[in-house]
Order: C-alpha cells, then structure tokens, then sequence
C-alpha cells in the first residue's frame, strides 16, 4: 500500500481530533480559574477528570495523523522506512514545535526563568521518538518497544525516588527534571518546582503516539468498519479495567504521566474513537462531523492562537477604573449567569470564536503546517 485512497481515510479521526482542540479551548480559558465545574479542572493528584483525557487524546490524535502522514509520503511496510530524508523531517518538525513551546512559555509567563517543558515540547519529543520507532522496526516490535516503555517507566519511578515514588516532591519525575532542568526553569502551579510535562514522564507519552498510530493502522486496514467499532468498545473497556485494576499499585495520575494513566486514557480515547466512527463513518453523520473536521484543520495553530489572544485582553482596559477587558467581559457574564456558569459561558463563546477563525482559514483552503 503505497498510498492512501479517499475510502481508507477514516473521517471520524478528523473529527475527534477536531473536538480534542475544541476541548483544549474549552478547559484552558474560563472566565475565573476560581470558579470552575469539577469536571472542567484538573485533579488535584492521583486521579482522573474529564479534562485529564484531554492531552492525552491529543497525544493520541498526533499518532493518527502521522500514520497517514507518512503512507502519504508512499512509505511501504517492506521499506527500510527511517532514511536520511525522512530523519531531517523528522527532527526539523519536532524542532519547530519544540521552539513555539519555548516562544509560548516565554510570552505568556516571562523570558527571565523560562519554563524549558510545556505542551508542544511534550508533544515535539513524544512525535520525533514515537516516529523513530515505527519507522525502525516492526509492527510487532512497536507492541514491545511500548510494553517496555511503560514497564521500564513505572520501574524508574519506584527506584529512582528519594522517598514516596508517587509524591509531590519526591517523585523520580522531579528530582530529574530539577537535576537538568532547574527549578528556575520548571511549572511552579503546584507551589514547588514540578513539570507535568517534564523529561522523564514524557517517555510513556510516546506510548500515547504509537497507540493513535496502531490503532489508526488497524482501521486503515479493516474494511468492515462495523466491526472495528467491535473491536475499539472492546479495547476500550479493556484499557479503562486494566487501568484501574493497574491503579492499586500504580496511581492514575496525569501529572507523573504514569503508565496506568496512558491505559486508562487510552480505553476512553477507544471508545470515543468507536463512537466517531458509528456516526461519522458507518451512519454517514457529516452534518455533525464538518464543524469538527473545520476546527481540526489548523490544529496546532488554533491551540498557540487562543492564549495569546485571550492574553492580549490585559492589555486592552475598559473606563477609568483600568478594568482589563478580560475581567470586564467576565464581569459582564457574572452579571448574568451565577459566577461558575459565567465561567463557562466564557470558555463556550471562546471555542465559538475560535472555530470562526478555523472556519475563515478552511475556505480559504490555509492549512498552516510545521
């Protein structure tokens, strides 16, 4: 298979992908960070909420895309697929996303004590490894090259500890990311210096890439689409049972990113994916899928665009008072709606603006690659 055609393309990946930035819109712009629905925060430590499968799903989303990245470039299973030309592609992807990371850190919290990992840097380092990997063995080596992964990181957190292995300030994720990084350098939201998006703990996110990537292999290659929908329910219970059987000796837990965290994440992310796929690609829906698919045609700019718009707001003040034109549009909906449903209204009104932008860059067919 040399190529992908029209009927192999499964559209409910463009629309779940599509939905994962509306999602990351949503979650990261309330009008108070005080006044948040529970379900729309993050947990505080061990454990899971709606807005943990977020980034995750996002990881998952950027191995489908590159599975169909690379057969469109013609790489065939039989090739030796890591050439020179596509190691520089590679590298040169993962290096520009690594970069607007850094500018994104830098602008938005300060270029004196420049936070080194952040999101995009995640998903910089989980793509370039992730995509050495399929493009270096085999497809059943990919199963084993992710089983030690996961294994091997929950064996680096137990041992490498200075104390509680699944602590805040004793975890093998800070201690290391404090030895290379510094604490000058990390995310300080949790009031000491610990990265959720640091070093170490970024090695089972590369599992979140291959996952997106094999399941995407699988449905490429299943014709009988109502059977993959089987197939992902199935998967997808499986991964949410094993996580939490996993979560009596290994917490779930985003923040260290732990292996039963990628399981259980993964379980949800097959069960939406099974979903799409019923009602976008086996019952035709595309009604319900375009608005999506529009939103997840210019993903990783509509993602850096919003918190810098929604940053520029400090800088815009309303009347005398100096009143910032975030907290006066907040103000304006807390007039109205009871302060966490002002909240909200805010959050949905922002993923309303930021699909218009999509929507104006899809007609004009720009489609802003890295």
């Amino acid at each position: 298979m040399n190529a992908l055609t029209s009927s192999t393309r499964y559209l409910a990946l463009d629309a779940l992908r599509g939905l994962t930035i509306a999602m990351m819109i949503l979650v990261n712009t309330p009008g108070s960070w005080e006044f948040i629905y529970p379900p729309f925060a993050h947990a505080d430590w061990n454990g899971c909420t709606p807005t943990d499968l977020v980034f995750p799903f996002f990881l998952f989303v950027v191995g489908s895309a590159m599975y169909f990245s690379f057969y469109k470039n013609g790489l065939d299973q039989s090739e030796k697929w890591l050439l020179p030309s596509m190691f520089i592609i590679i590298v040169r992807r993962a290096l520009i996303i690594f970069a607007l990371g850094l500018l994104f850190n830098g602008v938005l919290g300060g270029w004196d004590n420049l936070r080194v990992m952040g999101v995009l840097q995640r998903i910089a380092l989980a793509y370039m490894l992730a995509a050495f990997i399929v493009l270096s063995v085999s497809q059943l080596m990919v199963y084993v090259v992710s089983a030690l992964l996961l294994l091997g990181y929950w064996a680096l957190l137990v041992s490498g500890a200075q104390g509680d292995p699944f602590g805040l300030t004793s975890n093998a994720v800070v201690v290391l990311d404090v030895m290379l990084i510094g604490p000058d350098h990390m995310y300080t939201g949790k009031g000491i210096p610990f990265d959720p998006e640091g070093l170490l703990s970024t090695l089972p996110a590369i599992v979140n890439v291959l996952i997106g990537f094999e399941l995407t292999r699988f449905l490429v290659l299943q014709p009988n689409r109502f059977y993959s929908v089987k197939i992902l329910l199935l998967i997808g219970a499986s991964g949410i049972l094993f996580g939490l059987l996993w979560n009596i000796w290994l917490p779930i837990n985003k923040s260290l990113w732990t292996s039963s965290f990628v399981i259980y994440s993964a379980g949800y992310f097959c069960i939406a994916l099974a979903v799409f796929v019923w009602l976008v690609d086996v019952k035709q829906q595309y009604s319900f899928a375009q608005p999506l698919i529009i939103y997840g045609s210019n993903s990783i700019f509509i993602y850096m665009l919003a918190p810098f718009w929604v940053h520029a707001y400090q800088y815009f003040l309303i009347g005398n008072k100096g009143i910032t034109f975030y907290d006066f549009l907040y103000g304006v909906l807390a007039q109205v709606f009871p302060p966490a449903m002002a909240s909200l209204v805010f959050a949905l009104l922002h993923v309303l603006l930021f699909w218009c932008v999509s929507w104006v860059l899809y007609r004009r067919k720009v489609f802003i690659r890295v």
